[in-house]
């Protein structure tokens, strides 16, 4: 049977796509999940075969998650199921290993096709994402200037905790290190980005799509 682990903030969505791989009969849903931190460590604990994941996760962006998912657990197939349907988070997605990418309001049946294809190893993409741009998208490389890609995966945690407003105790706690550790990954993240401010912190995760206006 195939294992299967839902990654979603709105457990609406979670239970529409636990009821139908359900009523498929062929999966197993063996975890979900709320935020993309849990996401990344259930992916490393169960290896299930596929995993659905939302990109607007708390604690970590579902783009990072989905990055940390296809070191810890590379046998895992992972289904971004979004509402966004826009040119960059596809890139992103496509970019860093998705297998498939379905946008939420998709029919139900179209969620067993994907994982058909997945699991054929082939790739899958809701229909109003065309192939030409998913091909072109797929084999662009990343920006190397972009300062983003300097970050280490830790960093990447702690810069979206700290710019959804959580100070280095609670950083700390969440990621089990010590506030001094976060604070040092704070810093480091402040310099590697040319970020002065909070706020400038704030904008610049709001601009890259990792949190919430």
């Amino acid at each position: 049977m195939t294992t299967v682990i839902l990654a979603d903030d709105h457990e609406i969505v979670r239970r529409g796509v636990r009821s139908v791989l359900q009523a498929d009969g062929r999966f197993n849903v063996v975890a979900e999940t709320a935020d993309g931190l849990s996401a990344v460590q259930l992916a490393e604990k169960h290896k299930p075969h596929l995993m659905f994941l939302d990109l607007s996760l708390p604690r970590l962006h579902g783009l990072e998650a989905l990055r940390q998912i296809r070191i810890t657990s590379p046998n895992t197939k992972v289904l971004v199921l979004s509402m966004h349907n826009d040119e960059p988070y596809v890139i992103e997605a496509l970019r860093s290993g998705a297998a498939a990418y379905i946008l939420k309001g998709s029919e139900s049946d179209e969620i067993v096709k994907a994982t058909q294809e997945v699991l054929a190893g082939r790739r899958f993409l809701s229909a109003p994402l065309t192939e030409w741009a998913i091909t072109a998208l797929a084999v662009k490389t990343p920006d190397s200037s972009d300062a983003y890609n300097t970050l280490s995966p830790r960093e990447r945690e702690v810069m979206q905790l700290a710019a959804e407003g959580l100070g280095a105790a609670e950083i700390a706690e969440k990621l089990f290190i010590s506030a001094r550790t976060a604070e040092t990954h704070r810093a480091n993240l402040m310099r590697k980005l040319n970020l002065q401010t909070q706020t400038d912190l704030v904008r610049y995760a709001i601009r890259r799509g990792l949190i919430q206006a």
